[in-house]
C-alpha cells in the first residue's frame, strides 16, 4: 500500500513516459518539480479559502486528501492514501443510524427529523425510503442473525424485525417505567442486544416531549399530543433516569449494565472486536435534566460475568484545546475506535483512536458527524452521516461489528 504521505518521485510510469533519462538529467528534472510544488497553493480543504467543494460536480481532490490528517504512522496503514472523501448523498433531515446490511447489500439510514429510514443502494448509489414510518428511529444495527434491530424515539422503545417481516418490541420499560428515547444500539458477539437510553429524543423535533407535569416537557407547555396519535397512546409519557441495557438473546430480559451515576447521559456505543471491552459516549444534558450533564469523554469498561467492570476514562476528546462532543462510534477489526465528532470547523468530523486511547488519525468534514460505521461487500467503507449528508471513505480496514 502506498504510504500515506508519498515521497516525491516520478514513479514507474513517469520513467516509461520520459524515456531512461541519465542520473544527472532525473536529479534536475526532480529539483525542478519540487521547486514547482513549492510555489504552489495549498489544495482546497475543509479550512481553506474558498473552501473545498462536494458532490459529482466538484472539482477533483488532490491525493493523498488533504482533510484526511495521519497523526501516528499507524493511521497512514488504515487511511488507503488513494482514495479521498466524497458526498455520497444529500437529501435527508437529520441523518442517524447507520447499518450495513452485508446479505442485501445496502446501507440502512434512519432521519430522525422526517421519522423514515432510508436505504443507500450499494450498486448504484441509489436512496429510497426504506420505511416511511419509523417512529423517530435513531441507532440501527443487524444482529448475528441479520436482523434488523431500531431504537425509536417517538415510540421509546427497541424493536427487532423478524425474518418473516413481523415486529418484535425488545424493550420498552424498565422496572415499570417507560423508557426514555432508545439512541444507539450494539450488538454484543454473545448475541446480546445493548442500547443506551438518554433523553435526547423527548423533543418536539426527534421524538415527542414528556406529558405536561413530567420533566422533559418546558413548563408543561408542549402540546406533546400534536400529530402523534399511536405515539401518545402507546409510547412513554415521563422520562426516567438514564441507563445502558441489555437485551438477553435467550430470555430476552432486559438489565440495566451502567446508571445515570456511572455514565451520565449515555450516548455512542460499540464493543472491542472480542466483545470484552464496551466503549459508552457520556454526552451533554437531555431534556428534563439540569446541570451540565455529561463529561463528553469516552468510558470504556471491561465485559465479564454478566457485568461491566473497571469503567475508566478511554479518550477525552479534546482537540486543540476544544472539548468536542462524540456521537456514534465504531471499532475497525484491529480495535481502532472511530468516532463522530462535533464541534468547530476545521475540527469536527471523525477522529481515530487505537485500543489504548491515543489519537492516531482525523478525518475534517464541513460538519461533524453524528454516526458512522464501515459498509460494503468487504466492509472496508467508511459511511459518516453529517447532518442532512451521507460522506463515504475508501479505508484500508473493515469494520468488526456485524453492521
Amino acid at each position: 500500500m502506498p504510504p500515506a504521505s508519498p515521497a516525491l518521485h516520478p514513479g514507474r510510469r513517469a520513467i516509461l513516459a520520459g524515456g531512461l533519462a541519465t542520473g544527472g538529467l532525473w536529479a534536475s528534472g526532480l529539483a525542478a518539480r519540487a521547486a514547482t510544488m513549492e510555489s504552489l497553493p495549498p489544495p482546497p480543504s475543509v479550512i481553506s479559502t474558498p473552501p473545498r467543494q462536494w458532490g459529482t460536480d466538484a472539482p477533483l481532490t488532490p491525493l493523498p486528501d488533504p482533510d484526511i490528517l495521519v497523526l501516528d504512522p499507524v493511521f497512514g496503514n488504515l487511511a488507503y492514501a488513494n482514495a479521498g472523501l466524497k458526498l455520497a448523498w444529500r437529501g435527508g433531515g437529520w441523518l442517524e443510524g447507520p447499518a450495513w446490511d452485508s446479505e442485501g447489500r445496502f446501507l440502512l439510514l434512519s432521519d430522525t427529523i422526517r421519522a423514515q429510514q432510508y436505504r443507500y443502494l450499494w450498486e448504484n448509489g441509489a436512496v429510497s425510503v426504506f420505511r416511511d414510518t419509523s417512529y423517530n428511529s435513531n441507532g440501527n444495527a443487524f444482529d448475528n442473525e441479520g436482523r434488523l434491530v431500531s431504537c425509536e424515539h417517538g415510540m421509546r422503545r427497541v424493536v427487532r424485525w423478524e425474518h418473516d417481516g413481523s415486529c418484535r418490541v425488545l424493550a420498552d420499560s424498565y422496572g415499570g417505567a417507560p423508557l426514555n428515547s432508545p439512541n444507539d444500539v450494539a450488538v454484543h458477539p454473545d448475541g446480546g442486544i445493548w442500547f443506551t437510553d438518554p433523553g435526547y429524543g423527548d423533543t418536539i423535533v426527534e421524538g415527542h416531549p414528556d406529558a405536561p407535569g413530567a420533566p422533559a416537557n418546558r413548563g408543561g407547555a408542549e402540546r406533546w399530543t400534536l400529530d402523534g396519535e399511536v405515539v401518545t397512546q402507546f409510547g412513554g409519557h415521563r422520562r426516567q433516569e438514564d441507563h445502558v441495557f441489555r437485551v438477553d438473546p435467550a430470555t430476552g430480559d432486559v438489565r440495566a449494565m451502567l446508571t445515570q451515576q456511572q455514565v451520565p447521559d449515555p450516548n455512542g456505543i460499540a464493543f472491542s472486536p472480542d466483545g470484552r471491552i464496551v466503549y459508552v459516549i457520556s454526552d451533554g444534558p437531555g431534556p428534563g435534566q439540569d446541570g451540565h450533564g455529561g463529561d463528553q469523554h469516552i468510558h470504556a469498561g471491561d465485559v465479564a460475568g454478566g457485568a461491566v467492570h473497571n469503567l475508566r476514562p478511554f479518550a477525552d476528546m479534546m482537540l486543540d484545546g476544544h472539548q468536542m462532543t462524540p456521537d456514534g462510534m465504531r471499532t475497525d477489526i484491529f480495535g481502532n475506535l472511530w468516532c463522530g465528532a462535533n464541534g468547530p470547523l476545521g475540527l469536527c468530523g471523525v477522529v481515530v483512536y487505537n485500543p489504548r486511547g491515543h489519537m492516531i488519525g482525523r478525518i475534517r468534514l464541513p460538519r461533524g458527524v453524528s454516526n458512522l460505521t464501515f459498509g460494503g461487500p468487504k466492509r472496508d467503507v467508511l459511511f459518516m452521516c453529517a447532518g442532512d449528508a451521507l460522506f463515504t471513505l475508501q479505508v484500508n480496514t473493515q469494520g468488526a461489528a456485524p453492521s
